[in-house]
């Protein structure tokens, strides 16, 4: 049995069908031998063992037939199937029919009882088609015959009855079988319930199998319909056997039928169910075959006579004979499941099965994969519907072409083909491998596995390419045809009839809505000649003919139909105005049915209703044919006859028409007769003629919305009666009713979006402009815009919604997914509907009131205005909602809302969900020229958390003049649904977004495509603006910024507006360059079609590029920058690549032309390319997700509302970017300065250890090459860094790409800063150790002399008799040491007068300067007189004469000016003195030339030609410098003379020598005392230098990796910090030191941070011992050497140690020669001795440290960590020229200044002229203000702030990026405003009242916004 064969054999088939999952689940599935859900489930499991293991299991179960049909399956799939895993014979008793009725036997009982779950066996065609297994439960006839007399339409019938022959006889059971047994048995075929579970319980057939309805009968029925359409079965005819054309039908199911069917089809998983009028056995059609043919299905509306017929078992056909009902070719269920059987072998070729129930949606298509990069020609028969629907998005007339492309494998080059072997070269072989499905087919299955949604996209496409649309499609999901309403209502189309072709009027309406005369065209029985080829020569002019139905000459046309039979088509002709061309005055629809009516009678039912004329397509007329035409008698409609007469046949056909003719009220016109002989160009001239008198003769005209009705009274489904439709379209209904004018309802029902949203527009740009500021104080005119748009909002938020809003809000809040999509649809229809109607009525009105009063412009500018106003969408009502949401978050903002009072904060999460699905949003508002930033920003961010956070996106824009198809060039290339055509353009921009396949995402480096559609510059409705030009400059602007990708889009013809485009893109792109965002662009020229175009145009693209590259240099000068530029400069441009030329779209005159086959194909390649150029560019491209979008909408925006772009562009993500950027070169620079320091003190201790010989002329040549070789090094080190930094892809890095250059020069700018540190410290370090040799040669006289002394006491002590006392050797050395200083020559150093050194020097450097200067320095007697003395301004120090209006208020702020200068120059020169001090050398004169070089270059930088002062104040200046610097200066020169005094000196040696001589007396074993006297006089004095020198440089490597790090990493952190510890402390002489001395400020903050830091953490003990422990290493390891264990002498040991650590130690040499004085000690125990004592020096330099406290031990580094922590967060150290905010740019020489937020002037001490009150008003507002200031700087001459960048250009003062940007400074001015008047001694400023409301919260909000601190 087969159970068991699949038991025993189940790993080696296993083993098998590994190889093939997928091939067999799908052959299983189509088969039926698995269940749609057992497919689905076996289809999710990714691992193929796993999937065929539980396929074995799940057809076990289902019993041992369904194991039969498995192994059957198997064999078909694989021949060489092992003959033990073979089916078994099966024992099915069968009954051989005669050859022309095959379908007659039954199964046998025994078989039935034997295998309950065997099924009924078909005859032998049905082996051909697996899918037309018949289902069959037990008959309950108990006589093989019945009658059923009943009444129809008031007539009496006869009864009918019904005969069976024998074989219903030996068959009670009425189990029809074959002679064959049906080895692919399908899922059709009825298994037992009891072992199907998933299969639920199915009503007994009925006896007698009846119609319903109460149409007309048809011949081929045995009953006659009931009236009241009960449940009457209904049995269809075979169609005749002879007829080549005619193929096996089916009739319709009644009710229980068809409920039996449906539930068998749910237990599928299909929801299939038969259709009526019956479907073809698709493998029954043999090649050759016309797919034209089906079996009628009894119904109809006419009312006719029934007919009785009778057949007999032969089958033989007899005029009123009928086949009996229970004939199994033509029982209801076998034509369903023959119907549903086909549709799933259609499904299962093309792989939609998975589609049957989660239907394939918009979005789905929308996808980019990457077959998006793909050809499209199709390969296989799965691809058909992916080729179909890719290429009718792109509007490409090949789209319904089904024909596969030939492989390499087609190519058949055997032997026979050449004539090798054969011989034959010719042959008449039919090539069957190219098998491919009729188009119609293809589009059905896709329509069956269609949202509904997808399907108003496919057949607007379809509309759009001029296909006949789908009008009734066959039963094939559902057990009724479906009309096609839902589907046809997103179709708008204009048309010009000829009643309005003088006026030039036009009509516009949904397709839908229209009402016109329907033709219909049908087929009786068989016919020779195409008539859909027929209709298409009807609709086609004369030169241009078009295929609107598919016929059989068209590709693929041929190929039998299998499920499009009964589909019904419809196509329209609209005329274009022009009488001479065009076929039809009016429109007029033509409708076309798939198979002839026969089959399909209840299609020709619903035609002969809804259409004006039928024509029928016959060759010839049988008594049947006739009997059923006859049945139309009293039908309205107009029947023609096409007769395509053929011979033999003519009279009896003609016979017929005869008598027909009086029943259908036809004359002679109405039969058209097509001959042979003739032109068929005379027979469509005549039909056209027809159609014509038809339409002028008041034809019957109904629209597809009144087909509806007549289709639900024949039982036709329509699809727009489901119910979510239905509840949507209520919902809409609604809020629709109160729409009658649009203007006014805007007015009344969308408030907020009206006025108060324009006018508050208006207000936040002039925040950013100021134009109208006039006479108003800046920050008061600030503070009243801003409490107007706060009132405007209030305002907004006291609107109540309106009945329509409440009622949208409900629709998209409250209904269900597919219902809230449904009622958006609905929405758009009806909008778009009522919009239609009033600009019709507004524009006729418009003519005629322009026709009526001439030049009336007022009127007629309200009317304009009206027809603007008249645009009415559902953005609109979402732009509604986004006004509502704005002004609840402005009043929570305010505080005057709380967040539990708020409404509508769950708005932006619908809106994300309606982008999710598609609709596109609306980013920028086209009436009031603005953005919701608040609304646009929260839905985005909704929107990025419904993704998870994953949304990268690469964003594409498109810009071009207004109407030159911009939305249409988009929704072609991605299938978006942009409005285009209803009744007005895009206004603003919108942006959609489009999904990347995952297997797509890391390729093309994205997860989402969003594209921004834009509203067309140079819109005629604004040219009449003023700002027409600046609102597009905004716009492009915009977009380009956000996008990556721009299109910018060019109709040809229009060349001056092209020109105007071209100035406007230049100018954004010019914009985006300057902020480091550099998009690729697209320029597309519309409208060409010549092949050649791209060869042709090289001139004009050469042409173009100059064009462009001319006004690129244009726009730099008009942005005022200096730069020379090209347009490739400024973007990404390449004029072979980036240059595409698309054909125009209509291929013809609308409104009847197709898309131009050229475009779709240009749109192709652009899009191909496009994504092309996306995976090229993806590696080294930074995605922006929906966080970065939504910062540059929020900067661009912020930056496009200001009229200087450039400067008023501030991007956090630009600012995030260069951030990191300062952060990780502060990190490089640090590295830099470290190993430069590092070096420095080692050349430095080097030096120190060096004799007067070794610092020869040549040393610090040495030391400049070494220095220049390492900053080399270092420098290019730190480059290379920097340029793999940029490399490196880090997030955001092109945007700061501009600043590169910045830092290159700040690279280049520190090498020679640290150059000249260190050549100037090597220099000093020669210099001062030269002058310590000369004391240190004296010295070491005086110590030989003294050592000598010594040496003689020694000898003369031990020649005395006796042993002196400690005691008595201390007296006597006490009196030798008094006696040899007194004989020794001790040289001190002079005494310099330094101060009369620096007089002298001051006096030569005024010597030409006047007899005044020369009294003034004749009075000065000494310098240090001037050293106590504070400099104050003096009214002679002003030389204002040269000014000639002298006033007083001039020579007030001149003083302040030159005071704040001296103030600097003072700090400055200090600054200098202080830091040669701290040398410790001596003085030198040139310190003094240094310092008056100092002074007079300052001198001349700030005052020179700006301010005259007098020479008293050049004078007194320079001595009160001088003076205090002579001090200073002194005192340094005196404590050098102090430090160096020989007798100093010797007595500090003098306990060594002592102890010395004693241990010699006393002959000690003195070795331990020596290395003892090393260690403690030697080692640990010059350990402790060490430490100075080295631990400041480890302080500030510790303290920068600390945790603390991050507030020290760039200038913005510091900012951030030491502005919020200031907040938090309010104290306001911080604030006075923190402004006005920053520098000393900062240096005295980070000193007290790492005071705290070490005090808190304790870690500056373990840095003290990590620092020590790496000199003692070192130590260890000197003595541990080869050179010193070899030595011989203590004196050699002690040379080669410290030769070694020459670089490291200072050991002093006066030390040294006390240890080394009469020392004999053994070399290697002196060197131990040292080891042993090195542990307690450590200990005790460790615990001095420790001793010394944090705040001491800062004092005691030569290196201070303070300085160079400054130095990292001080930078360039320039101050605002107005405000004194510090520049926040990052490394040590940039081109620009620029601080994040700026402060209000008063605080720098600017103060009014008139009322000497302090300024408040900031220079970031000033800056784009109409404003004027003057200073020192501008020699006191009014100059305009906008204009700033003449006098300080390196400086970028930029607007504030917020209005509450600048609160903290606001806040603080508020509170210490008194305290700063009497500080500054001006007057406290009179601040806004606004002010005054801010808070500490807000100040600290404020800071932590604009720094970046979230």
């Amino acid at each position: 049995m087969a159970f068991e064969t699949i038991r025993q054999g189940r790993e080696r088939l296993i083993a098998l069908l590994i190889t093939t999952p997928d091939l067999v689940l799908d052959e299983v599935a189509s088969l039926g031998i698995v269940t749609e859900e057992d497919y689905e489930a076996l289809e999710k499991l990714s691992e193929p063992r796993e999937r065929i293991r539980r396929l074995l299991v799940k057809v076990q179960r289902k019993g041992e037939r369904n194991c039969e049909q498995f192994l059957e399956c198997l064999k078909s799939l694989f021949p060489d199937l092992p003959p033990d895993l073979q089916p078994p014979a099966c024992e099915c008793v069968t009954q051989t029919n005669e050859a022309e009725n095959p379908e007659g036997g039954t199964s046998s009982e025994e078989n039935r009882e034997e295998n309950p779950e065997a099924t009924v066996t078909l005859g032998k065609n049905e082996v051909e088609n697996p899918e037309n297994a018949v289902p069959c439960e037990e008959n309950n006839l108990e006589t093989p015959e019945t009658t059923l007399p009943y009444k129809a339409n008031n007539l009496k019938i006869p009864e009918t009855a019904l005969t069976h022959e024998e074989n219903d006889l030996e068959n009670p059971d009425c189990s029809p079988s074959s002679g064959k047994i049906d080895t692919q048995n399908t899922e059709d075929a009825i298994s037992s319930g009891e072992n199907d579970p998933e299969r639920p319980e199915e009503p007994q057939k009925p006896e007698t199998v009846l119609s319903s309805g109460k149409g007309p009968v048809t011949p081929n029925s045995a009953i006659t319909p009931m009236k009241d359409g009960s449940n009457n079965p209904e049995t269809a005819f075979p169609s005749k056997k002879n007829d080549p054309e005619s193929v096996r039908g089916a009739g319709s199911p009644e009710k229980e039928a068809a409920a039996v069917s449906s539930e068998r089809a749910d237990s599928e998983g299909s929801g299939n169910s038969p259709s009526y009028g019956g479907g073809r056995q698709p493998a029954a059609v043999k090649d050759g075959a016309n797919p034209d043919s089906d079996v009628p299905t009894p119904e109809s509306r006419a009312k006719r006579p029934g007919v009785v017929m009778s057949v007999k078992r032969g089958g033989t056909d007899t005029p009123g004979s009928s086949a009996s009902a229970e004939t199994p070719e033509t029982s209801p269920n076998k034509i369903y499941g023959e119907r549903r059987g086909a549709v799933k072998a259609i499904l299962s070729k093309l792989r939609l099965r998975k589609f049957r129930k989660k239907k394939l949606r918009l979005r789905d298509l929308m996808e980019i994969s990457p077959e998006s990069l793909k050809d499209l020609t199709p390969h296989a028969l799965e691809d058909l519907p992916g080729h179909f629907l890719r290429k009718l998005m792109a509007l490409n007339g090949t789209a319904r072409s089904t024909s596969l492309g030939q492989g390499a494998s087609d190519e058949d080059t055997s032997e026979d083909e050449e004539g090798g072997m054969s011989g034959e070269v010719f042959s008449l072989r039919t090539d069957n491998s190219r098998n491919s499905l009729h188009p119609l087919d293809v589009l059905c299955a896709v329509l069956l596995c269609s949202d509904s949604f997808l399907q108003q996209e496919i057949l607007a496409k379809m509309s759009m390419c001029q296909f006949a649309l789908p009008l009734l499609l066959p039963a094939l999901d559902s057990p009724k045809c479906t009309l096609m309403l839902w589907a046809m209502r997103d179709i708008v189309r204009r048309w010009r009839p000829h009643s309005l072709a003088e006026s030039r009027g036009f009509r516009e309406e949904s397709l839908v809505l229209i009402k016109m005369p329907t033709i219909s065209f049908v087929r009786m029985g068989s016919c020779s000649f195409s008539k859909s080829k027929f209709i298409n020569e009807v609709l086609s002019p004369t030169q241009q003919h078009h295929d609107f139905f598919i016929h059989q000459d068209m590709e693929s046309g041929n190929v039998p139909r299998e499920i499009a039979d009964g589909l019904v088509e419809i196509s329209w002709y609209f005329p274009a105005g022009r009488e001479n061309s065009d076929l039809f005055p009016e429109p007029i629809a033509l409708t076309n049915l798939r198979g002839d009516i026969e089959s399909h009678w209840l299609q020709f039912s619903f035609l002969t209703e809804i259409s004006s004329a039928v024509f029928v397509v016959t060759e010839c007329i049988s008594e049947r044919e006739y009997a059923l035409l006859s049945s139309l008698q009293g039908s309205t409609t107009k029947y023609y006859f096409i007769l395509n007469s053929q011979a033999g046949k003519a009279k009896e056909t003609l016979g017929l028409l005869n008598k027909l003719a009086p029943l259908l009220a036809m004359n002679k016109s109405q039969l058209l007769v097509k001959e042979k002989s003739n032109n068929s160009a005379e027979l469509v001239k005549k039909l056209r003629s027809i159609f014509r008198g038809i339409m002028s003769s008041t034809p019957k005209s109904t629209s597809i919305q009144d087909m509806a009705v007549t289709a639900r009274e024949l039982g036709i489904q329509v699809e727009e009666d489901s119910g979510e439709c239905r509840t949507a379209l209520e919902h809409v209904k609604e809020i629709t009713a109160e729409i009658r004018d649009v203007a006014k309802y805007k007015r009344e029902m969308l408030t907020l979006q009206g006025d108060l949203w324009k006018s508050l527009a208006k207000v936040e740009k002039e925040l950013c402009r100021m134009k109208d500021q006039r006479d108003v104080p800046l920050e008061d005119y600030r503070s009243q815009l801003r409490e107007r748009c706060l009132e405007l909002r209030r305002q907004q938020n006291q609107c109540d919604l309106t009945s329509g809003m409440v009622k949208f809000i409900s629709g998209i809040r409250q209904l269900q997914p597919a219902e809230k999509h449904h009622f958006l649809k609905w929405m758009k229809f009806h909008l778009d509907h009522i919009a239609r109607g009033n600009l019709s009525r507004l524009r006729a009105e418009y003519k005629e009131k322009c026709r009526a009063l001439g030049d009336d412009a007022q009127h007629l500018a309200k009317l304009d205005e009206l027809i603007s106003a008249s645009s009415l969408g559902v953005e609109h009502f979402m732009r509604e909602l986004g006004q509502f949401y704005e002004a609840e978050c402005s009043m929570v903002k305010e505080g005057s809302l709380g967040n539990s009072q708020r409404q509508f904060i769950h708005l932006p999460g619908i809106a994300a969900d309606l982008m999710l699905e598609g609709f596109p949003m609306e980013l920028v508002d086209g009436d009031a020229s603005n953005i919701p930033l608040q609304w646009v920003t929260d839905v985005l961010t909704q929107l990025h958390a419904k993704l998870g956070g994953r949304s990268r996106m690469v964003v594409i824009t498109v810009l071009g003049v207004q109407s030159t198809g911009k939305s249409t060039l988009l929704n072609t290339m991605f299938g978006l649904q942009f409005a285009v055509s209803s009744g007005r353009c895009t206004r603003g921009a919108f942006m959609s977004l489009i999904k990347v396949a995952e297997n797509f995402q890391q390729e093309l480096g994205c997860d989402f495509i969003l594209v921004i559609d834009t509203e067309g510059l140079k819109a005629p409705e604004l040219a009449k603006l003023e700002d027409s030009y600046e609102h597009d400059n905004e716009l492009a602007t915009l977009v380009i910024g956000l996008s990556d990708i721009t299109i910018v889009n060019m109709a040809m013809e229009n060349a001056t507006e092209m020109k105007d485009v071209l100035q406007i893109v230049v100018h954004a792109f010019l914009r985006m360059e300057e902020i480091g965002h550099k998009p690729n662009c697209q320029f597309v020229h519309q409208n060409v079609s010549d092949v050649s175009a791209h060869e042709q145009n090289m001139r004009d693209r050469k042409h173009l590029l100059e064009q462009l590259n001319e006004m690129t240099k244009a726009a730099v000068r008009m942005e005022k920058q200096s730069r020379a530029m090209k347009f490739s400069d400024i973007m990404d441009y390449d004029p072979e690549k980036h240059s595409w030329y698309v054909p125009g779209l209509w291929h013809g005159v609308p409104p009847m032309a197709p898309v131009n086959m050229g475009y779709s194909e240009s749109v192709g390649e652009l899009k191909k390319y496009l994504f092309e150029f996306m995976k090229y560019q993806s590696p080294c491209r930074v995605s922006k997700d929906i966080p970065q979008f939504i910062e540059w909408v929020r900067s661009l925006w912020n930056a496009v509302k200001h009229e200087n772009f450039i400067f008023s562009f501030r991007n956090s993500l630009v600012a995030e970017a260069y951030t990191q950027l300062s952060v990780i070169y502060a990190e490089w620079e640090w590295d830099f300065r470290k190993e430069m320091h590092l070096w420095m003190s080692k050349a430095e201790t080097t030096i120190q250890n060096q004799s007067p010989d070794d610092l020869g002329p040549g040393t610090l040549e040495t030391l400049r090459l070494e220095v220049q070789r390492m900053l080399h090094n270092g420098e290019q080190k730190m480059l290379q860094s920097l340029q793999s930094y940029f490399e490196s892809g880090a997030g955001n890095l092109h945007l700061v790409e501009k600043y590169r250059e910045d830092f290159h020069r700040s690279t280049t700018f520190l090498r020679h800063e640290l150059e000249s540190y260190l050549l100037c410290k090597s220099e000093e370090a020669i210099r001062i150790q030269k002058g310590r040799c000369k004391i240190d040669c004296l010295q070491a006289g005086y110590m030989k002399t003294v050592e000598g002394k010594v040496d003689r006491l020694l000898q003369d002590c031990r020649e005395r008799e006796r042993e002196l006392t400690p005691k008595e050797l201390k007296r006597e050395f006490a009196k030798m040491w008094k006696e040899t200083l007194a004989e020794l020559p001790l040289e001190s150093l002079p005494l310099r007068q330094v101060h009369k050194d620096i007089l002298y020097q001051l006096r030569k450097d005024l010597e030409n300067r006047g007899s005044l200067v020369k009294q003034m320095l004749h009075k000065v007697q000494s310098l240090l007189s001037y050293q106590n003395k504070p400099f104050h301004m003096k009214k002679e120090y002003l030389d204002l004469v040269w000014y000639k209006a002298a006033m007083e208020l001039l020579s007030q702020q001149c003083w302040r000016e030159v005071e704040e200068f001296m103030k600097y120059l003072v700090e400055e020169c200090r600054r200098y003195v202080g830091q040669k001090i701290h040398s410790g050398g001596d003085y030198d004169q040139t310190y003094c030339r240094e310092l008056l070089w100092m002074i007079n270059e300052t001198l001349h930088q700030k005052m020179a030609g700006k301010v005259r002062t007098s020479a008293s104040f050049e004078v007194d200046l320079k001595l009160h410098i001088l003076g205090e610097s002579a001090s200073a200066f002194q005192k340094m020169h005196e404590n050098f003379l102090k430090e160096n005094d020989p007798q100093r000196r010797l007595e500090e040696l003098r306990p060594q020598y002592f102890s010395t001589f004693t241990d010699l007396y006393y002959k000690k074993d003195a070795c331990q005392k020596r290395a003892f006297d090393f260690c403690d006089m030697c080692l640990r004095p010059a350990l402790w230098e060490y430490m100075k020198k080295r631990l400041g440089i480890e302080i500030v490597d510790d303290f920068l990796s600390s945790s603390e790090s991050m507030e020290y990493g760039s200038r913005s952190f510091f900012q951030f910090t030491v502005q919020k510890k200031l907040l938090e402390e309010m104290n306001f002489e911080n604030y006075v030191k923190y402004i006005d001395n920053y520098e000393g400020f900062v240096k005295a903050w980070i000193q007290t941070r790492l005071i705290d830091h070490y005090r808190e953490t304790g870690d500056l003990r373990e840095l003290e011992r990590v620092v020590l422990a790496m000199i003692m290493k070192k130590i260890l390891d000197a003595l541990e050497t080869i050179k010193c264990r070899d030595a011989l002498t203590i004196s050699e040991f002690l040379d080669h140690f410290c030769q070694t650590l020459c670089k490291e130690l200072v050991i002093s040499k006066d030390s040294l020669e006390v240890v080394l004085f009469k020392n004999t000690a053994s070399v290697g125990q002196f060197s131990a001795d040292i080891q042993t004592f090195l542990p307690e020096v450590e200990e005790s330099i460790l615990l001095g440290w420790k001793e010394l406290g944090v705040e001491m031990v800062f004092t005691q580094l030569q290196f201070k960590p303070q300085n160079e922590i400054f130095k990292r967060v001080f930078g360039c150290g320039m101050q605002c020229p107005f405000c004194k905010v510090p520049c926040e740019a990052g490394g040590g020489d940039h081109k620009e200044h620029f601080a994040s937020v700026h402060r209000p002037k008063g605080l720098g001490r600017y103060r009014e002229d008139a009322t000497d009150r302090l300024v408040y008003s900031l220079c970031s507002s000033d800056v784009v203000s109409s404003k004027s200031f003057k200073n020192l700087d501008t020699a006191f001459k009014w100059h305009p702030y906008k204009n700033y960048r003449q006098f300080y250009p390196s400086w970028r003062i930029q607007p504030d990026p917020s209005v509450s940007a600048s609160d903290y400074w606001k806040f603080i001015f508020t509170k210490f405003n008194h305290q700063f008047g009497r500080e500054y001694t001006a007057e406290p400023a009179d601040l806004p009242p606004e002010w005054k409301k801010i808070t500490k919260t807000q100040a600290l909000d404020s800071i932590r916004d604009v720094f970046n601190m979230e």
